[in-house]
């Protein structure tokens, strides 16, 4: 028998098939499983027109077959077939797809869509195999064929004996490696997880001979196994069901079949869009945080299916990093994939699915906000750091989005709020939101700065989250108001006449201030009458754009290039500590020193921040007690 040889070009490509196209090798069985489903496909378009067909879609399966003595893998169809010619034109020239050519012809007919459009899937078999065997006997025609090839020296077609419509394609699989396991692909337990990963939602049954035990007859504790033919897709996926026939608990079952988490999910999306872009989407907001969130193991991204077939695992063009908490998977028949049918192309349909979805989980965190507040609260402890990254990142173009979904704690609701919640029950003269940033709830409540902002009954946001006062510098400013630290060196709530009695003050103790400033050269900017302080003798304020707690994360920062906060020593002249300080100064400077940096180390420890020299401060301590 002549051996055909494949043209030039085709056996570069095949070569490069073998070799390069596919990432993963298991891709081969999603490739020949959806060759036979448009087998099959074909069959239910003919009857479309033709009125001697009629198509009973119980009658049509797929079938697979390991027989790991003979190393062969088997994946048969009672699909279309193809006569001789076809399997010339189809498998002698590589990048011929078949499919394609059919799917032209029929684009005026409704049914189903083709899946295989390049040409290329079948040969992923020389992945695994040695000798890949066709045999195949078309509709309506008396004759099949038997194809064959051992990959690119060429291939034979013969006239053989079949009888029922369909092809069967043979692979024999190769020896294993030190660096690949073949055996794989001929175990039972392997392929039924490969099927499902890739093919579940093929509409047509993929059938098994599947393995399982039963008691020996007679026998009371004796086993044996024994074979039966099982169906091991899902076929209908979820996503193509109506929206009124799902509850709530078939969705939580989905998203546990599918690895999603471990928790139930918060919330779930259920999408269906049939306009320039058709796609159907179900997406999930977890309750609890991945344990591997935060680290460069974890991946973002939905599963994408094209068809009911899986094309990525983690498609991470589909969801913003703000969002990629969101669990789930979109299937587009419009998507522009490329050759090996793995990564996407970067086109119009993909980027307006992405946007789209990420306006329905906007709008989706919106109405539980609303109307589930408890809820929410449970997600936004889990994951409104991650909304708070999406309006640092970025330059802040996605704020506008994300605003009204930020909460932080209220210093007079005791709990959450919105930042809408909070402008709304400001008092008519108040011009900023204050907020008060440091490692806790309980650090702040006892922060200095806070006096003055809480003795005028104004609330205030108290941030515990590194990212926060980076989230709210990129805000500056929501509904005209803007934001306003307690810590910053003008609060803009002065009354005349505490203003002027600040302004006495300062002028009348000008010298004690400036030599205090100068024994702190280097470490403050300037040492000045307090008008917040109430009950506390001394705190740290700042100027600028550079608040303390940005200091303390920017210094934890690898690579840090040592950024520092403006500091303003603020003292309290109410408090007795003042008194000393003027009697040193009058009397005793050395004693002046000593009082002047034992409060600015004091500051620092309200602040949180490292003393300079514990040494020092310790035997500073020790002077004053002898």
């Amino acid at each position: 028998m002549e051996k055909k040889q494949f043209q030039a070009e085709s056996k570069r490509l095949l070569e490069m098939m073998i070799n390069s196209i596919y990432s993963q090798k298991e891709i081969f069985l999603r490739e020949l499983i959806s060759n036979a489903s448009d087998a099959i496909d074909k069959i239910y378009y003919k009857a479309l027109t033709d009125d001697s067909l009629t198509f009973d879609k119980d009658s049509y399966y797929i079938k697979v077959i390991a027989d790991k003595e003979n190393r062969t893998l088997k994946i048969l169809d009672t699909g279309i077939g193809m006569t001789q010619d076809e399997l010339e034109n189809n498998l002698g020239v590589i990048a011929k797809s078949g499919s394609l050519a059919f799917k032209k012809e029929n684009e005026a007919k409704d049914g189903h869509d083709i899946i295989g459009q390049f040409g290329v899937g079948f040969y992923s078999a020389f992945m695994v195999a040695d000798v890949v065997t066709v045999i195949t006997k078309a509709l309506g025609n008396d004759q099949a064929y038997k194809w064959e090839s051992t990959g690119t020296d060429g291939y034979t077609i013969e006239p053989y004996d079949k009888d029922s419509i369909g092809t069967e394609i043979i692979l024999k699989i190769k020896e294993n490696t030190e660096e690949e396991n073949y055996d794989e692909y001929l175990d039972e337990y392997r392929l039924k997880a490969i099927i499902k990963k890739y093919s579940d939602f093929i509409r047509y049954p993929i059938k098994m001979d599947v393995t399982n035990h039963r008691l020996k007859e007679g026998s009371d504790n004796e086993f044996e196994d024994y074979k039966e033919e099982q169906v091991i897709n899902s076929m209908v996926p979820i996503w193509r069901k109506n929206k009124s026939e799902l509850t709530t608990e078939d969705y939580e079952n989905f998203y546990a079949e599918k690895h999603y988490g471990f928790d139930k999910p918060l919330k779930h999306i259920h999408i269906s869009v049939d306009g320039a872009v058709r796609y159907n989407a179900i997406l999930y907001i977890p309750e609890n945080i991945p344990f591997d969130y935060y680290t460069k193991e974890f991946e973002k991204g939905l599963e994408l299916y094209s068809n009911g077939v899986l094309i990525m695992n983690k498609c991470a063009d589909l969801v913003p990093d703000y969002y990629s908490f969101v669990k789930g998977m979109v299937d587009s028949e419009d998507l522009s994939l490329n050759i090996s049918r793995e990564i996407l192309q970067q086109d119009r349909q993909l980027k307006q699915i992405a946007k789209n979805i990420k306006n329905k989980i906007t709008s989706q965190l919106q109405s539980m906000l609303k109307d589930e507040r408890e809820k929410y609260e449970t997600f936004y402890k889990s994951f409104g750091r991650q909304l708070k990254y999406g309006v640092y990142s970025d330059y802040g173009s996605n704020k506008d989005g994300l605003q009204d979904l930020l909460m932080f704690y209220s210093s007079k609701e005791k709990k959450l709020v919105t930042l809408d919640e909070y402008v709304s029950s400001m008092p008519e003269e108040q011009k900023y939101i204050y907020y008060a940033s440091g490692e806790s709830i309980e650090r702040i409540d006892k922060m200095p700065q806070t006096e003055l902002v809480a003795e005028k009954g104004y609330e205030i946001l108290y941030f515990t989250e590194d990212i926060d006062e980076f989230a709210i510098k990129m805000l500056m400013n929501y509904k005209e108001k803007e934001f306003k630290s307690v810590s910053s060196g003008d609060l803009g709530i002065d009354a005349d006449e505490n203003k002027a009695k600040t302004e006495a003050e300062q002028n009348e103790n000008k010298d004690l201030f400036e030599y205090m400033k100068n024994i702190l050269s280097g470490k403050v900017t300037d040492v000045r009458v307090s008008n917040r302080l109430k009950t506390h003798p001394v705190c740290l304020s700042t100027e600028g754009e550079v608040t303390i707690e940005m200091e303390k994360i920017l210094k934890s920062m690898p690579g840090n290039q040592d950024v520092k906060a403006n500091k303003i020593l603020e003292i309290n002249t109410d408090h007795g500590v003042f008194q000393s300080l003027k009697a040193t100064f009058e009397k005793d400077k050395d004693k002046l020193n000593l009082y002047t940096n034992l409060l600015y180390n004091q500051a620092l420890l309200i602040e949180g921040l490292p003393i300079e020299d514990p040494v020092d401060f310790t035997n500073d301590i020790c002077k004053i007690m002898v």
